[in-house]
């Protein structure tokens, strides 16, 4: 694989087509905006106005798009399967919905292109440092063609099954630990606020300690500030714990604290706040226990 087109320069995907440039692969890019278009420009690759153009050369084609519904235009309405070559690899990098994926994987084989299911995880700072965690669902064959990719993308590469799904099923299980840990890491602090207690000091305490994880340390000074940096909104966590619940659904498993966590996004994103910092949860804490 020498080709490689993205369609979705946004957040995620304009860094890691940087880094498939540094890592000598000829990168097309796809994407309605121009800042980003020509962001690509700049770093060495190549934006095509024709995307007919930017497909018909593709050894992979990789979808970095907001969601499913999205990801099925691309392929469907936009016409991508026709224009790609018989030999390319579609890769969908997405955080979709289980069955989403299947559907689309359908699609793909059917049109005769091998398909590869691989969300990955890791957020921005993880696209600009080329340390993603992959996670991909096709056989092994594909994988294996498709290696040298991830290497550039991902310090973390997983061959988590063979089937279209799997990778999307792990990518949702780890938002319903993410979710979930930013919201219970809320709660405390909503509780010590409640208790008149110094949160600053609280946090110092509990990154040291056995209740730490990795989402409060990370989000939790974020949490104690008015207007933090975004760097994942409250509105994808209301997305992707929408996914974990419908997963949930489809496996007749049942998630209660999926349940309440996602209610606390959705809070905060009914009152206008989806764009804020997913930190920013703690507003809806906030508004139920009158703490500021």
């Amino acid at each position: 694989m020498k080709n490689i087109t993205i369609i979705g320069l946004g957040a995620m995907g304009l860094p890691m087509a940087k880094n498939l440039i540094s890592a000598g692969y000829e990168v097309c890019g796809i994407d309605k905006k121009v800042d980003a278009v020509n962001a690509l420009r700049v770093a060495g690759g190549k934006p095509y106005d024709d995307s007919q153009q930017a497909l018909a050369q593709a050894d992979m084609l990789i979808i970095m798009v907001i969601n499913s519904a999205q990801a099925k235009a691309v392929l469907q309405t936009g016409d991508a399967l026709n224009y790609l070559p018989n030999h390319a690899v579609v890769c969908l990098m997405s955080t979709c919905p289980p069955a989403e994926v299947e559907s689309i994987a359908l699609m793909v084989t059917q049109s005769g292109k091998a398909f590869i299911d691989c969300p990955v995880s890791g957020g921005v700072s993880g696209a600009d440092a080329g340390s993603l965690t992959l996670m991909a669902a096709c056989d092994k064959s594909t994988f294996e063609q498709a290696l040298p990719v991830f290497h550039a993308l991902g310090k973390r590469i997983f061959h988590v099954g063979e089937k279209p799904g799997q990778g999307a099923m792990c990518k949702t299980i780890n938002q319903l630990l993410c979710g979930l840990h930013i919201a219970v890491a809320a709660e405390a602090f909503s509780l010590a606020k409640k208790g008149g207690l110094d949160t600053k000091l609280l946090l110092e305490i509990m990154s040291g300690s056995s209740a730490s994880s990795w989402m409060l340390n990370d989000r939790g000074t974020r949490m104690l500030e008015n207007e933090p940096e975004v760097t994942s909104t409250i509105d994808i966590f209301v997305k992707d714990l929408s996914i974990v619940s419908q997963a949930g659904q489809d496996a007749k498993a049942a998630l209660p604290l999926t349940a309440v966590a996602l209610q606390m996004f959705l809070s905060a994103s009914g009152r206008d706040e989806g764009l804020l910092d997913d930190s920013q949860v703690i507003r809806s804490y906030d508004a139920l226990n009158g703490t500021t």
